[in-house]
This record gives structure tokens, sequence and C-alpha cells, in this order.
């Protein structure tokens, strides 16, 4: 059909997550390594515009919301010219190496906090 196909969304949403966290040094490996997991436990995309082969796209990403033990990532989508082509969110759980809910370490809580 000429667009990308529709999951890849997601995994632009996932570099966009991955790279919003790096830049400010909580790396995805990090956590694991501290035996904190964020899975997602709910992931939606609106398509707006289409994404065509070889356009170039920024993924924009920020925390709209943080709970106890959730935190949810918001994300825009742009084309090089500026159009809007997607909007998205991941929400994500804290869980520990066993499997068991975490409650967000505070530390991390201030890495995520909305508006930082």
């Amino acid at each position: 059909m000429g667009v990308a196909y529709y999951s890849n969304h997601l995994v632009w949403f996932e570099v966009g997550r991955t790279e919003w966290l790096r830049s400010r040094n909580c790396a995805y490996r990090d956590l694991e390594s501290r035996g904190i997991y964020l899975p997602v436990t709910e992931a939606a995309c609106r398509y707006l515009a289409p994404c065509r082969y070889d356009d170039l796209l920024r993924v924009v990403t920020g925390v709209g919301r943080l709970g106890r033990a959730v935190v949810r990532f918001e994300y825009r989508v742009l084309k090089e010219d500026g159009t809007l082509a997607a909007v998205g969110h991941t929400e994500h759980c804290f869980l520990s190496r066993g499997g068991r809910p975490l409650r967000i370490p505070e530390e991390i809580a201030r890495v995520l906090a909305p508006g930082r």
C-alpha cells in the first residue's frame, strides 16, 4: 500500500521511550540489572497521516502519568515537514525480578516525573 506497516509505530514508540530514558541517564539495561522491569500493559496508536518508506520521522516522547507502580508514556510521531503522523501511548507496570508488582523507587520516580 506504500505506507509503513501499522505495527511499526509501536516499535518507534519503544525506540522513543528507550532514548527518552537514556537521555535522562536511566537506561533500560540499568533498570533490569537492578531487578526492575517495565512490561507494557497497554498500547494504543491513532494514525493521522501516512508514513512512507524513507520518510524521516521524529518521535516525541514524554511521561503523561506516573502512579505508585505504573507509568504512561505518550508519543507523537512527526514527519520531517512537521505533519503529525500519529499519536499514542503505552502503559507499563513496575515488576520485580520475581514478577511481583513493585513500587517505583524514588530516584526513578524523579527521573520519570511528568514535566521534568
